[in-house]
């Protein structure tokens, strides 16, 4: 296998691991762009977590509603079709905003619990 496949593969290998984190994510919960990088095995990779989540085709399934900043805030600018989108995603799956942010002392998923 020449070394360019051999790169291709592995990009998918890592997008197939972030993909599988994002789709364990439990309905009422969030998680951070690092915290999906560390658990797919990809430290300091969380702008990779938004990377991959940014190419995903529009009825992909996956739920990348639940995945946010590490300050608890919606990643797209305030007030953009994104922005909402997912702000009303996550209000329908119960997640309160205190000041457009996300408490994620409250909110935030801890897989070794969903386990």
């Amino acid at each position: 296998m020449n070394k360019c496949r051999l790169e291709q593969r592995m990009e998918v290998s890592k997008h197939a691991r972030i993909w599988q984190v994002v789709s364990m994510i439990p309905t009422g919960k969030v998680a951070t762009y690092g915290q999906v990088a560390r658990m797919a095995g990809l430290k300091n990779h969380s702008r990779m977590v938004g990377s991959v989540l940014s190419q995903l085709p529009p009825h992909s399934g996956l739920p990348w509603h639940r995945v946010i900043n590490s300050k608890g805030r919606i990643s797209f600018p305030q007030s953009s079709p994104q922005y909402n989108k997912q702000k009303q995603l996550l209000l329908a799956e119960g997640i309160k905003f205190i000041a457009d942010k996300v408490p994620l002392s409250s909110y935030q998923w801890h897989a070794e619990e969903s386990a």
